[in-house]
Order: C-alpha cells, then structure tokens, then sequence
C-alpha cells in the first residue's frame, strides 16, 4: 500500500510545481537572457528531458490521462494507433484494457520506440503492439501504420505540424481516410490563454513558454475544428480536461 492514501493526488499537485519550478529550471535562473535573446539562450541552456518527462507524468496521472482513456476506451477499439507516442505507455495501458485489441506506436525517436518494445514485452502485451520509427508527418505521404484503425490518438504532438497547415491537412486528410468503419480520430492538446479562472494562471504560463521558448504557438479551439473540417471530418467536439487549458479532441464522419 502507499505510505499515504492521498499520494496519487500529491504526486499530481506535485507534477504542476515540478513542471514549473524543475523541468523548466533554465527559464528561471536564465530570465533575463531568455528574455533579451531567447535564440542564444536556448542554444546554451536546454532543459532536462527526464524531468520533463516526469513532470509531464505526473500531471497526466490525473490531468489527461484518465479522460483520453475514457474516450478511447468507450468505444471497445479494436486497433488503436497512437502518433507520438514516446515509449508507449499508453498503449500499453490501453491493452491491458482492452485484451481483444491491437495497437500501434509511432515514434521519431528511435530510443524512445525501443523502450516501447521491451515495456510492452514488461507488460506481456507485445504479442498485440505494432512499434513504427517514423515521424508523424510522413502519414501524409504513407498511411499504412493508421489503416484500419479504429481510433488514431496524438497526445500533445500535432501543435508543433500546426504552423505548417498545409501539412497538418495532409496528416489528418490522411487519418481520416485511412480509418476504418465508424473510426474517430481523437487529439489531445493544450489551447492557449484560456481565460477561466480555474485554467487562466497555468494556461498562461504554459503559453507563454511555449511561444517564447520553443516557437510553438498553441492553436486556439477554433483553429484545431477547423482544421479537422478541411480534412473532411463532420463531427468535430473538444472537451475540456483536468490539466488547465488541456483539451481532448474528437473527429469523425
């Protein structure tokens, strides 16, 4: 048992401070030169991709990762791909949820997809799980690794193809054609400056670090159904998540 009963909550609080304070340590102690010459100082002082990483973990625990499995799972998919999707761990998840179905990983990094592998084999689900070293983008030109699926997920990934419609067109043109039957596309993601009290401080932290910092401009609820409607998709919803500012995407038709 945990040494607490609340620690899963704590963990979570936690990961907003972690996030803030650790993973984004260079901002602070490099303000000033982050804020006269952020090309320079992000050249010099990068930030530390494993507390990233488990910053980011530890606010999805209960910030996006419980809602984005209810959505998928809701369905009962038989094939789920997820775009992005680091060393697997929520396709894993999702199999283990799921002991009929199939899924399919897709990573740029190649380290990140061979830890995919040996998690899955952890998990006794790599019968079941497909592991593609390829960037998102090339879906516009080969869908194969999205054929027949019957969810197609992107966690936190397509804000960065946004900049390039054209681009993001072709990836989500691509989905949707590629889906099978009654497929849906789902997307989770962050949209920028929300004004809600509940959302505003962290949103706008969020934000602004990603457009100063990383040249990310967090496309607005607008702009993402939009997008999903010049691919030819009809029924297009977001839902707010925990996470301030954080939003699931459904695409369909």
């Amino acid at each position: 048992p945990p040494p607490v009963a609340d620690l899963a909550d704590r963990r979570y609080r936690a990961g907003y401070l972690s996030w803030a304070l650790n993973a984004n340590r260079p901002y602070i102690d490099h303000a000033a030169l982050f804020l006269r010459d952020p090309e320079t100082a992000g050249k010099k002082y990068a930030r530390d991709g494993r507390k990233v990483a488990v910053s980011s973990r530890w606010i999805g625990s209960r910030g996006f990762y419980p809602g984005v499995i209810q959505e998928i799972t809701s369905g009962a998919p038989r094939r789920v791909v997820d775009l992005g999707a680091g060393a697997g761990g929520l396709l894993i998840r999702l199999l283990r949820d799921l002991p009929d179905s199939t899924g399919l990983a897709l990573d740029l990094s190649a380290a990140a997809c061979d830890e995919a592998l040996r998690a899955a084999r952890r998990a006794g689900v790599a019968d079941r799980l497909d592991v593609v070293h390829r960037s998102i983008e090339s879906i516009a030109e080969d869908p194969a690794p999205v054929r027949g699926a019957d969810v197609v997920h992107a966690g936190f990934v397509l804000h960065d193809v946004v900049a390039r419609p054209d681009v993001l067109d072709a990836v989500l043109r691509a989905c949707r054609e590629s889906l099978a039957e009654g497929g849906r596309m789902i997307v989770t993601d962050a949209v920028p400056y929300v004004p809600d009290p509940r959302e505003r401080a962290f949103s706008a932290l969020f934000s602004y670090l990603h457009a100063s910092s990383m040249e990310v401009n967090l496309p607005p609820t607008e702009v993402w159904h939009e997008a999903f409607r010049r691919a030819g998709f009809t029924d297009v919803s977001s839902t707010p998540l925990r996470m301030p500012g954080s939003r699931v995407f459904q695409a369909a038709g």
